[in-house]
Parts: C-alpha cells; structure tokens; sequence
C-alpha cells in the first residue's frame, strides 16, 4: 500500500510541478499530504503491519537530525515508514468502533480549520465568527435532545448557550462531574472537598464508563463508586431505589447510558430521572450519550432516547459517531447558567461576554473544532442525520439475525443500536451453555487469530451474562461487531461470518 500511495504521489508531483517556481513549493507539500491522506483512507488496509512495541519503539524513538531533512522527504518518510503501521478504521471491514473520520465536509472544514489558528478562549479579537460557529453547533445539539434553547436574541453572553465542545467524552464527563461536585457542595472550586462521602456516584454495575470513575478522583471527590446491579445491561430500578434510599444524603450523582460503551443498551432514560427525582430532587443526573446522538436526528429511533432532555448534563461524541476527525465531544446541561458553577476568568483575555474560555475547564488555547462538526451537520442534514442512523440500526439488525441463524454463534444481548456482542461456541459446547471457561477461551484465540489475519476487526471485552445466554451471572469474552462505518454492507456481514468458520476451524 505504501509503494503504490508513494508512486502516485511521485507521479501527481511532477505533473503539477512542471515549470513551478520555489514559491509553489507549501502548496505541493499540502497538496501531496492530501493526496497522501485520501489514499491512505481508500486503500490502506483495516489492521496495520503487526509489529512488537519495542521493536517500533527502537524504529522511531532516535535523536533529533542534526540537519533538517525537508518536507518532501519528511512527507515520503510518513508514506514508507509510518502509515503502514497504521490501522485504518475507515475501512469497511474494521468493525471494532465508530470513529472512522472520513466524512468528506467534516474532514475538509477540519483543514480550514487549522489553516486559520482561531481561538475560542476569546471572541472579539481571536475568534470573531467561529465562536459563533460553536453556539450554532452546540444549539442544533441541544434542540436535537430536547433541551429548550433560548430565542436568539437572548444569546447575549456564553452563560445563555448551554453547553460547550470540548476533545473527548472523558473530559465532558470529568466537567459533567464537576457540576455535580458543585451541585451537592456549592462553593467547592474554591473552598477544596470536604467530608469525601458526600461525593458518591451511582452507575450501572458492569457497563458503566471508565472516564465516571476517574472523572470523581480527578476533581478531588474520591472514587466512591455504588455500582447497581442491571438486567440486560440496564439498571434494575428495584435495586436503584435501594440504593437511592440506603445512601441517602451522599449521592451527588445518577449516571445512565444511552448506549453503554460495551452493548450501546440505551437505559430507560424517563424511568431513571422519574426515580432519582423522587428520591431527591438534588441529584445531578447525567447521560452518557456518546454512542447514542444520532437517534436523536431520527424521528423513528428518538423515542428510545425519552426522558433525556430530564438529565441536568448529557455528553455526546461526534467524533465515535458522526465520521468527524478527532478529536471532539459536548458536554450540554439542562440548565445552561449552572455552567457559572465551574468558570474561569483571566485579567488578559477572557473578559468578555462570548469568550469560551470562561466556561472550559481543563482548557486555555481552544481550536476551532466545531466547525467539522458543523460543516458535517449541513452537509447532511437533520434528515440526512436520521438516515445515517436509521442505516446503522438496519445493519446492526440484519447482523443480529445471521448471528441468530449461526448454529455456533450466541447474541448477548438485543441490540438498540450499532452493535452486537457475541461468542463463537467451541467444539463440544452445543447451546452455549455449562463450561463458561472453555467459551472465553476459545473466543480469546479466535480474536487473537483475527487480529494476526489483519483482513478484518472486531472488539473484544468481557462482558457480564446479564441475559444468561451463556450461564446467568457469569462474565463472558464477547466478540462485538458496529456497524458505524459508513462503508459496511450486507455482503459484508456475511463474508465476516465465513472469515470467522473458517478461522474458529483451523483452532479446532
């Protein structure tokens, strides 16, 4: 793949510089880069090169060149050297995440993006018109949810928005937390955490996102975590309220998923807030909506997402889900002048009514990534957007009914979204059940034989038998197909399950 990007590049080159004088020579550099970039996203295959980590770590850890080597050469040097060692999720078969970044209006506002270095931590002099940019963005998010967004008129500083992007949903959740943090204990920014247990967090037992718990050690609460137990990897609202009730006065947080980050199991999202609001209407509740924004384009899948706009703060990820580049998350809130709660001003740049780096923490330069986003949300549109999702739904169930119809193969659970978890049944176990030990072994050398094959991609992780498809209360090795990538086909699910008869038969 490298040899053939490098030749056409090569070739490409000499045609267009053919007379051109040194002052052409940024503009050869950027173009070939894109040349570069769009073949690399068309022909690269799914997995990269398999390499030992020391090994590349031996390859490209070295010293500084004393003498500067160019762009031409630097550029050859990325084609030959690097991107083979490069996985490639814009390719049909790497079905393991979203993520694949290859949305032609997303990638090419993201370029524009970078020429012009605007930055949102102030409006007047340093992002005039992009900081207005982001409010567009962040209020087609917030209508898209259910939140109920000002009249434009009364946009008059960032506190009227509501919401703000930020590189991840890690970060939108560690902010999300902060405003729980300062929900249950105002005045903790600056007075520093007392009495750690009044801090606790409820979420989900066994689908629950990292980010949550690492979010509450960083910002100084402490992990104290209450995991309730789920059934099909939703919270069993019976053992909710005990919770709720046994840990009264010391939960500054309910956390739910439309989507969780192993099934995308959308929670029952009305029934929760109901819930926790009757417990105590004090607790922050948050949605973790990373995997779950493009149902709310859809009027056919936004009912799975009711009661959402009744959480205090929701995270979404357009970079897992809408093909945008990295890196870009938002964190909306409910209430959009609770974001007061955690902003940072400056005597230098930040005094004024829009600047974004009032209500950014974690945040000084801040890049104009919204405007990917924005340009991909044009491009396609709210009925663009809802087809998009709708497609992904189909594939996903078209996957779920071949895996269903497999002699060998067990679904773990039902799928709401894009994805389908699953386990290949080794030889001697016929309907899934008994020797839970044998199924994770076999299931971790069918993913290991995949991963050294390279032609396709698939996740791996344990996942709790919420739905005892495998044996009740056991922790099983899922496989786990998403059917995001643009690119997927039907023919495609079907070539991926002959791939893996044909790898489960050669362990056998």
């Amino acid at each position: 793949m490298a040899n053939v990007i490098h030749q056409r590049v090569g070739a490409e080159r000499e045609h267009r510089t053919a007379g051109a004088n040194a002052a052409d020579s940024l503009q050869q550099t950027l173009m070939d880069a894109i040349d570069v970039g769009i073949r690399f996203k068309r022909e690269a295959p799914a997995l990269a090169e398999p390499s030992d980590p020391l090994v590349l770590r031996d390859w490209f850890v070295d010293d500084l060149p004393a003498v500067g080597v160019g762009a031409e050469a630097v550029t050859a040097e990325i084609v030959e050297r690097l991107l083979p060692l490069c996985k490639n999720e814009a390719h049909p078969q790497f079905c393991g995440f979203g993520d694949t970044g290859d949305d032609p209006a997303a990638l090419a506002a993201g370029i524009i993006a970078m020429f012009t270095q605007q930055n949102l931590i102030n409006q007047r002099f340093d992002a005039p018109v992009a900081t207005f940019i982001e409010i567009a963005v962040l209020r087609w998010l917030r209508e898209a949810l259910g939140y109920v967004n000002p009249q434009r008129e009364d946009i008059q500083t960032v506190w009227n928005v509501g919401g703000l992007i930020t590189t991840g949903g890690t970060m939108s959740n560690t902010i999300a937390m902060m405003l729980a943090r300062e929900n249950q204990a105002p005045g903790t920014m600056q007075s520093g955490v007392e009495d750690p247990e009044r801090f606790s967090i409820i979420v989900p037992a066994g689908v629950g996102h990292y980010s949550v718990r690492a979010a509450c050690t960083w910002i100084g609460t402490g992990a104290h975590i209450i995991q309730v137990p789920t059934i099909g990897f939703r919270y069993d609202q019976d053992e909710l309220r005990k919770a709720l009730a046994e840990h009264e006065g010391r939960i500054m947080s309910v956390v739910a998923y439309a989507g969780d980050s192993r099934t995308q199991t959308i929670d029952r999202l009305a029934d929760v807030a109901q819930i926790v609001r009757e417990a105590d209407p004090r607790i922050w509740l948050h949605a973790d909506a990373c995997w779950g924004l493009p149902m709310a384009f859809s009027e056919r899948l936004r009912p799975r997402l009711a009661g959402i706009e009744q959480f205090d703060s929701v995270t979404v990820d357009p970079h897992k889900v809408l093909a945008i580049p990295y890196s870009l998350s938002a964190l909306l809130v409910r209430e959009p002048e609770s974001l007061r709660t955690v902003s940072t001003f400056s005597d230098l740049i930040m005094q004024e009514d829009f600047a974004f780096g009032q209500v950014t923490p974690f945040v000084g330069t801040k890049s104009w990534g919204s405007l990917k986003l924005w340009a991909m949300m044009r491009s396609h549109g709210r009925a663009g957007l809802g087809q998009i999702a709708e497609r992904r739904v189909a594939l996903a169930g078209r996957f779920a009914e071949l895996v269903d119809a497999h002699p060998r193969l067990v679904r773990l659970h039902d799928p709401d979204m894009a994805a389908v978890a699953f386990c290949y049944l080794p030889p001697g176990i016929e309907d899934g059940t008994g020797d839970v030990e044998a199924v994770n072994t076999f299931n971790k050398a069918l993913h290991s034989a995949l991963l050294a094959d390279r032609r396709w991609f698939l996740h791996t992780f344990t996942l709790p038998d919420d739905l005892g498809r495998i044996a009740p209360g056991a922790t099983v090795q899922a496989l786990r197909l998403v059917s995001i990538n643009p690119h997927l086909t039907e023919q495609h699910l079907t070539d991926l399950l002959a791939h893996l008869d044909a790898l489960a038969l050669d362990l056998c």
